[in-house]
């Protein structure tokens, strides 16, 4: 996770107003109250990160998004292995999150980092521009989940994959079982290619791609599978 997640009662919302067109998720929505550095190095002596982006095959040229960036911890591990001519497209929702990840990568002298500011419902990437979009331990908290994932699929260029770090375990506990994480994704079009669980690291990884024609927003259902969060 790149930052640790303070949740409050008041935070974990069973449903919420949906994107325009787009079915809201039938599940609780975990919201961050606050953001603040995590402990990395126990992530690094756990091999979280050379884990992922070994399973996702991170290599020079590439470009990944870091979708829900936070602090950057995947970001400034992500950017050398991309080198010298991929980049990585670090995006976060949170405009304070945005300027704290810019100072990041400015101080590293990561210069194959974009930072964007997306929104809940679109990550606002150029279509056909990502090689890989990975979200980690942050889908949870997506409020409008059908509606990014069906604008992250504009984004993926032909062959693109999605990659999604999390805790199999209800969604208002800060996590989201393997089924319903592949239920949502299979309303959007996406198949799962792919998983791997990341021992003490923690969670699991799962990899998607897209599948056939992206849906019309209004043509996407929520999943009836109960989440017991």
């Amino acid at each position: 996770m790149s930052r640790v997640r303070v949740v409050s009662a008041l935070a974990l919302l069973p449903l919420l107003s949906a994107a325009p067109g787009f079915p809201r998720p039938d599940r609780p929505v975990a919201s961050i109250v606050s953001a603040e550095w995590s402990d990395e190095k126990s992530r690094d002596n756990a091999r979280e990160a050379e884990q992922v982006m070994v399973f996702v095959g991170a290599r020079p040229g590439m470009t990944i998004a870091d979708i829900g960036a936070g602090s950057g911890y995947y970001t400034v591990r992500l950017a050398p292995r991309l080198m010298p001519t991929g980049k990585v497209i670090a995006e976060d929702i949170v405009p304070a999150t945005v300027r704290q990840l810019r100072a990041r990568v400015r101080k590293a002298g990561l210069t194959n980092v974009e930072v964007v500011l997306g929104r809940a419902d679109d990550p606002r990437l150029r279509a056909r521009s990502v090689d890989t979009a990975l979200m980690v331990h942050m889908y949870h908290e997506i409020s409008q989940p059908f509606a990014l994932l069906w604008h992250l699929r504009a984004a993926l260029k032909p062959g693109g994959k999605v990659a999604i770090v999390d805790i199999d375990r209800p969604t208002a506990q800060h996590g989201t079982p393997r089924a319903l994480l592949a239920c949502e994704l299979a309303a959007v079009g996406y198949r799962r290619i792919g998983d791997l669980d990341l021992g003490a690291a923690g969670g699991y990884l799962a990899v998607f791609e897209p599948v056939g024609q992206r849906p019309r927003p209004s043509a996407i259902r929520a999943c009836k599978m109960r989440d017991p969060g």
